[in-house]
């Protein structure tokens, strides 16, 4: 996978900041990323994708393609995995890639791609031993862990998603990217 400059894959987990994913994607944008989601099988459940593949002008993919099919996405410079659950944060750190999202983030460590993930978990999946573990392996792949975020209001659409959430992973990857 060779990166073309300022394609940001915007890796999309079945938390609830999910449900503002196209909000992140626009904020984005506006930061001059060219946005392509990509989401886990859950959360592809909980979104309008057509909606999102409207804000991004890319399809959204959630599976593998096949063999012999050409990739419809452009290839990536950076990574914003917002938002990050349990269960892919360890999948990844163990290089489990039984997902085109895990296959995707364990590829973006071997090939040094800067990485933004936005952890969002229940305060009982945290103090799992397995998530303070996955944490040092990724950090120590140079993945960007920001703090631990769990939802504030889950009645929010976004789940209490808010724009200074997006401002502070954008600065991440800006500084990731350079």
């Amino acid at each position: 996978m060779t990166t073309s400059p300022r394609v940001l894959y915007h890796v999309v987990c079945a938390a609830l900041p999910a449900l503002a994913a196209a909000d992140f994607a626009a904020e984005a944008r506006q930061d001059g990323w060219d946005v392509c989601v990509v989401t886990t099988p859950r959360a592809a459940a909980w979104l309008d994708l057509p909606a999102l593949a409207a804000v991004t002008g890319h399809p959204v993919r959630t599976d593998y393609k096949l063999p012999g099919q050409p990739d419809v996405l452009p290839p990536p410079a950076a990574f914003a995995v917002v938002p990050a659950t349990f269960n892919t944060i360890n999948k990844w750190a163990a290089g489990i890639a039984d997902t085109l999202v895990l296959g995707l983030l364990t590829e973006a460590l071997g090939l040094g791609l800067p990485v933004v993930a936005a952890p969002c978990l229940a305060e009982a999946q945290a103090a799992h031993p397995a998530f303070a573990a996955s944490c040092r392996t990724l950090r120590g792949a140079g993945v960007r862990l920001l703090d631990r975020w769990t939802a504030r209001d889950p009645g929010l659409a976004g789940g209490g998603w808010e724009a200074a959430d997006t401002h502070r992973v954008l600065t991440e990857l800006r500084r990731a990217a350079n």
